[in-house]
């Protein structure tokens, strides 16, 4: 659609609205900050909630297999390592470790709590990059024999550092003269690791493979096979393949969606509803349009009546009106653009700036899980919610417009 110099001018004029006519003036401005504020929140939370799920998805997939190989019978997994030799052949099969995972009662000082330990190969722990370049205090060069590696909130919470011993009691019990009893056994501290994420940071143990199943008593075996490969997040075609591998021997193949389900289907559905509930926003700021240009045509009748007796078409009224709300949606969507890409790229500043001044805490990593506030811009998605609330705000004009353009000047200046 292509304006002349005549119709932006005239737009522009109704634009800026005199005395008389300031609430209409008014109503548009409401219609530009409501349509900005709207498309700059929708960039900020989309951008957040990206961000939120791109780092639980690389600390989940650094420190989780990829797919993992179970017990048919929920038992150890004996006699493994023909197993591991076949799964390391399958195309796309990056790893394949041995791990034992169990539920333990820590202790330390008097105080006490529930953890989970994981057993693993000291050389595996010590390629996953997640674990081995967040280590605060320690070295995994002491992750051998005894010594275990522990969170950093873990340790903060219970007043540990490097060389104390903690306390394991397995939730197994071992019988004695005196009757069943729970075992247990003091483990020094080789090294601390923040990974960023306060579920393994507070719960989350680390213990060298052969003394977990010596803790755990597997008889040798392992709880299951951590399959780490080259595509986490199109695995069907390598899990077919696993599946394939795996023959009919008497195991069962989880992936790490199935795994962790229910947390990234609630990620899933909690984006997909702030999604809309955010465009709400911007149709009540399109409707603030409406309401604006209705009242606009309402009050410049006369106006339309005497440019239609100057010569001027329905066409060109149609195009002057349509200029005059189509300009609050551009203005207002550009704003918000600007707006939600400057706080989206700065939100972490911003946060810790909030909380010197409240001195409280905006985001907590215990509610949250990561210790920051992460934001990836999605361009393609900053794309579809600008050209929503453009087409929004184009269709807001059309009603309008079309009633300005079918004016009939008889009847707007029969009353003059």
């Amino acid at each position: 659609m292509i304006f002349s110099p005549f119709e932006r001018m005239v737009a522009w004029r109704y634009l800026r609205a005199r005395r008389q006519e300031g609430f209409i003036s008014i109503i548009s401005w409401f219609s530009l900050l409501g349509i900005g504020l709207g498309v700059a929140t929708l960039i900020i939370v989309m951008s957040v909630m990206n961000g939120f799920r791109a780092e639980l998805f690389d600390r989940v997939l650094g420190l989780n297999g990829h797919l993992n190989v179970y017990n048919m019978n929920s038992g150890p997994l004996t006699n493994y390592q023909p197993l591991i030799s076949k799964l390391e052949k399958v195309e796309d099969v990056l790893q394949v470790s041995p791990a034992i995972e169990g539920q333990t009662l820590i202790s330390h000082k008097g105080a006490a709590s529930g953890a989970l330990v994981r057993g693993v190969a000291p050389e595996i722990l010590r390629e996953r990059k997640i674990i081995s370049e967040h280590i605060t205090d320690g070295s995994l060069d002491q992750f051998q024999k005894d010594g275990i590696a522990v969170g950093g909130r873990m340790a903060s919470r219970l007043g540990l550092r490097v060389g104390d011993k903690l306390t394991l009691i397995s939730p197994t019990t071992k019988t004695t003269v005196f009757g069943s009893a729970p075992r247990m056994k003091a483990y020094p501290i080789a090294a601390i690791f923040n990974v960023g994420m306060y579920e393994y940071d507070n719960n989350f143990i680390f213990m060298p493979l052969d003394a977990a199943k010596t803790f755990f008593r597997t008889s040798g075996g392992v709880s299951h096979l951590e399959i780490f490969i080259t595509q986490p997040h199109n695995f069907n075609k390598i899990k077919m393949r696993v599946v394939n591998a795996l023959g009919s021997t008497p195991t069962r193949l989880l992936d790490w969606q199935q795994r962790h389900s229910s947390f990234f289907t609630a990620l899933q559905v909690e984006r997909n509803v702030m999604f809309l509930i955010l465009t709400l926003i911007i149709i009540v700021a399109a409707f603030n349009i409406i309401s604006g240009l209705i009242m606009l045509v309402k009050d410049k009748g006369r106006d339309i009546a005497i440019l239609r007796t100057m010569g001027a078409s329905r066409g060109m009224i149609l195009r002057i009106f349509f200029l005059a709300g189509a300009s609050v949606g551009v203005v207002g969507t550009t704003a918000g653009l600007a707006l939600g890409v400057a706080f989206a790229k700065n939100i972490e500043h911003i946060r810790q700036f909030l909380q010197n001044i409240t001195g409280t805490e905006l985001f907590s990593a215990e509610i949250y899980f990561l210790s920051h506030l992460p934001a990836i811009l999605d361009w393609n998605e900053v794309l579809q919610v600008v050209l929503m609330a453009l087409c929004l705000s184009f269709l807001a004009t059309l009603y309008p417009s079309w009633r300005a353009a079918k004016l009939d000047p008889v009847e707007a200046l029969r009353y003059e």
